[in-house]
């Protein structure tokens, strides 16, 4: 009896279904009431708006399951310096034309550094992070693996982002700009003996 019941409801619920993605209009009347139908409103109406509504989704602004249970098993870090260019912008790139939310972390002082060397085993720039992967170094298709891996949707299915490269940190003087270390002048190496030239 219930499996009957079932399909009753289902095959009832049918016919309602494109009435939802019919188009809804509001207006006003001639006595000020606002009215609103899936009827077009007579030619009196006033300030009349169509609006079409695609089913029962509800719009939301909380990410995606699979993006939220990625982000939660698996942060996305991104460890660049202010001196690398091509490849840390074509990293940064490919996080944000996959849509995938990420920390980028400058490195360019000793105790960034000491932190890149302590997850990376490596000073090369860019790192990228996910979770316990760490991949040295930008390949596109290295860094699709590790997102795939840990659970990101593939690429195209969420909106392309556009986190910009971090501006400089506070106290950074790039290479440029820096004042030449002195340099110590070499002590004369000293005699190897009585005999030894002079």
């Amino acid at each position: 009896m219930r499996r009957g019941a079932l399909l009753l409801g289902i095959l009832l619920a049918l016919p309602l279904a494109p009435a939802c993605a019919q188009p809804l209009y509001r207006w006003i009347d001639q006595s000020g009431q606002v009215h609103v139908s899936d009827q077009p409103p007579p030619p009196s109406a006033r300030d009349v708006e169509k609006k079409a509504y695609g089913g029962s989704v509800v719009p939301t602004r909380e990410a995606p399951y699979e993006l939220a249970k990625a982000m939660k098993d698996a942060p996305v870090m991104l460890y660049t310096s202010p001196t690398c260019k091509d490849a840390c912008a074509q990293a940064r790139a490919a996080l944000n034309k996959r849509g995938v939310p990420f920390k980028e972390i400058s490195v360019w002082n000793p105790q960034t550094n000491a932190e890149l060397k302590r997850v990376s085993q490596s000073n090369e720039v860019p790192v990228l992070v996910v979770g316990a992967r760490v991949q040295t170094g930008f390949s596109q298709s290295a860094f699709d693996g590790a997102l795939d891996v840990a659970g990101y949707p593939k690429a195209g299915i969420l909106p392309s982002r556009s986190q910009a490269a971090p501006a400089a940190p506070q106290g950074y003087v790039p290479p440029s700009q820096r004042a030449p270390q002195p340099q110590q002048a070499e002590e004369p190496p000293k005699p190897l003996g009585p005999y030894a030239p002079r």
